[in-house]
C-alpha cells in the first residue's frame, strides 16, 4: 500500500499546487499508472490524449474525463483492475470526474448540486408538478374532438415555453464556454480548424467512441462485447433531434408559412414527430434496460440517480407525446396534453443540470481532442 499512497500525493502535486478534490487526486493516481503501462492506449480519445502527457493538472483531468465514453473495454483489460492492490478502475474514476464538471461548470451551480443528488425525484416532481398545474389552467369545457389549441391557446403556450427554452440555452452555452475555457490550456490552445471540426463532429454523430476501441461495442455485465448500447444512444439521440426538428419545422409552418396546427397525416411536422417519438421511446427503454445490466465496476454508483432521472423524462415526454398523437380528438386528450407538455417543460428546466449536459461537454472535448492531435506531440512516446 506504500506505493498507492505515494502515487496519491503525487497527483495530488501534480495540480499546481491548486487543491484538488478526492475524484480528481483518484483519476491522477489512475492516470499515472496507466500512463506507465500503456496497454490501452489506442482504446479511445481518452488514452491517445494520456499518451501526450507526463502530467496531469485539473485542466487535464477534466479534459480526460469528458473524452471519456464509459465503454468499460479498459476496466476488463486492465491487468491491475481489482482486486490488484493497485485497484485500477478508469471508468469509475473517469466518471466520478466527469460528474463533478457537471457541478463546477453549471450554472447558477445550486441548481446542478440539487439534480446530481435527487435526480428521479427531481425529474418526476417537476414533471407531475407542471403537469398538475396545467391541468388546473386548461379549459376543460372544451369540447370532445376540439384540437390543442382550444384547450391551450397557441400564445399562452409560447409564452409558456419560450422562457424555459431560453434559459436551458443560456445555462448550456455559459456552463460550456467555462469549461471550453478550462481545458483548451490543456489542449495546447492552438485555434480550432475546418478539419478539426469535421471529425469531431463525425466522432460525435456516430458515437465513434463507444465502439471499444476495436469496433466490436462496450462491454455490459461480463467480458462479452456487445454493440447494444451503440444503438441504443443512436436511437436516443436521433429520436430527440427528430422530434425537435418536428417542432421547429412546425414553428415554421406557423410563423412563415402561415399554416396552423394541429397538422395531419403525412405533414412533415407529423411524420418527424412520430418516426422520433417511436425511436426515442425505443432508446430510453433500451438504456434502462442495460444500466440495470451494467457491471457494477462501471460509472459512478453516486450518479445513478442523475442518469435515471434524465431517462425518466426521455419516456415521459416520447410516450406521452405518442399517446397525444393516438387520443387527438378523443375525451383523454386533455390530461395527456397536460402530462406531455408538463415532461417537456421539465426536460428543458433541467437540460443543463441532467445527463444531457455529458453529451455537450464531451462534443467539446472531442473538438479539442481533434485540434490537440493535429498538433506536434513533443514526448513522443505515444503511437501516433
Amino acid at each position: 500500500m506504500d506505493t498507492l499512497e505515494q502515487l496519491t500525493r503525487e497527483a495530488r502535486a501534480l495540480a499546481n499546487g491548486t487543491p484538488i478534490s478526492p475524484a480528481e487526486a483518484e483519476l491522477g493516481r489512475v492516470l499515472q499508472i496507466c500512463n506507465g503501462c500503456r496497454y490501452c492506449e489506442g482504446f479511445c480519445a481518452s488514452f491517445q490524449a494520456m499518451t501526450r502527457r507526463l502530467e496531469f493538472g485539473r485542466a487535464d483531468l477534466h479534459y480526460l474525463a469528458n473524452l471519456c465514453h464509459n465503454c468499460g473495454a479498459c476496466l476488463h483489460a486492465c491487468q491491475y483492475a481489482p482486486p490488484h492492490e493497485f485497484a485500477i478502475n478508469v471508468p469509475r474514476a473517469m466518471a466520478q470526474v466527469r460528474g463533478q464538471t457537471y457541478g463546477d461548470f453549471a450554472w447558477p451551480a445550486p441548481l446542478g448540486a440539487l439534480y446530481r443528488h435527487n435526480g428521479v425525484a427531481l425529474s418526476l416532481s417537476l414533471a407531475l408538478g407542471l403537469a398538475l398545474f396545467l391541468w388546473l389552467a386548461a379549459r376543460t369545457d372544451a369540447p370532445v374532438g376540439a384540437d390543442f389549441y382550444a384547450i391551450f391557446p397557441h400564445n399562452l403556450l409560447v409564452s409558456l415555453f419560450m422562457p424555459v427554452f431560453g434559459f436551458a440555452v443560456l445555462a448550456l452555452g455559459l456552463g460550456v464556454r467555462d469549461f471550453w475555457r478550462a481545458v483548451t490550456p490543456a489542449t495546447t490552445g492552438a485555434p480550432v480548424n475546418a478539419p478539426a471540426g469535421a471529425e469531431a463532429a463525425h466522432d460525435v454523430l456516430r458515437l465513434k467512441y463507444l465502439d471499444g476501441g476495436h469496433g466490436e461495442g462496450c462491454n455490459n455485465a461480463d467480458d462479452a462485447f456487445s454493440l447494444r448500447r451503440r444503438r441504443a444512444h443512436h436511437l436516443t439521440f436521433y429520436g430527440f433531434l427528430l422530434c425537435f426538428a418536428a417542432t421547429s419545422v412546425a414553428t415554421l409552418y406557423h410563423y412563415v408559412l402561415g399554416i396552423p396546427a394541429p397538422y395531419d397525416w403525412p405533414s412533415l411536422p407529423k411524420v418527424l414527430g412520430a418516426i422520433g417519438g417511436v425511436m426515442l421511446c425505443v432508446g430510453t427503454l433500451g438504456l434502462w434496460a442495460l444500466k440495470w445490466q451494467r457491471h457494477p465496476l462501471h460509472g459512478d454508483p453516486s450518479q445513478r440517480s442523475m442518469d435515471y432521472g434524465f431517462i425518466v423524462l426521455l419516456l415521459l415526454v416520447s410516450a406521452s407525446g405518442l399517446a397525444l398523437w393516438a387520443l387527438r380528438g378523443q375525451s383523454g386528450m386533455a390530461l395527456t396534453l397536460c402530462v406531455h407538455l408538463g415532461s417537456v417543460m421539465a426536460l428543458f428546466a433541467t437540460l443543463p443540470y441532467n445527463k444531457f449536459a455529458h453529451g455537450i461537454y464531451r462534443s467539446a472535448a472531442l473538438l479539442r481532442h481533434a485540434v490537440e492531435k493535429r498538433q506536434p506531440n513533443t514526448l513522443g512516446l505515444g503511437g501516433e
